[in-house]
């Protein structure tokens, strides 16, 4: 990861692009990747969607996408001396104190009467590991 990150500050300062490499530019720009990616899979049925690396051509443009979210990721944590590997880590296991599995809890369905904090209705669990 760090290899990466060297690489990417190495190409933008080649190019003199610093001054543009903002934390607000490049969450701005990774907003704009990850919405390119989405993109890709707005129309396609779930079954589509599990089968789009199946297409050489559409592969070809997710992989790319992907990596456009990376590149703009990494970037912004090294402007903000974020270490996403740690960052990464602490996150799972804060979920994992935060969302244990039990033998009675082991339920796919997140549990009823769970929300996702932000509003949702009863029973509306929140299954991303981001959260």
């Amino acid at each position: 990861m760090g290899e990466l990150q060297r690489r990417l500050a190495e190409f933008a300062a080649a190019r003199r692009w610093e001054p543009y490499h903002t934390p607000k530019n490049l969450v701005a720009a990774l907003g704009v990747e990850a919405a390119e990616l989405a993109e890709i899979f707005q129309w396609l049925t779930p079954e589509e969607s599990a089968r789009v690396m199946e297409d050489p051509g559409t592969a070809g443009r997710v992989a790319d996408e992907v990596a456009d979210v990376l590149a703009y990721l990494l970037q912004f944590c090294e402007v903000l001396g974020i270490d996403a590997p740690a960052a990464l880590e602490a996150k799972i296991e804060r979920n994992e104190r935060r969302f244990p599995v039990t033998e009675s809890d082991g339920r796919v369905d997140g549990g009823v009467g769970e929300t996702d904090g932000c509003g949702a209705a009863p029973g509306k669990a929140n299954r991303h590991s981001s959260e």
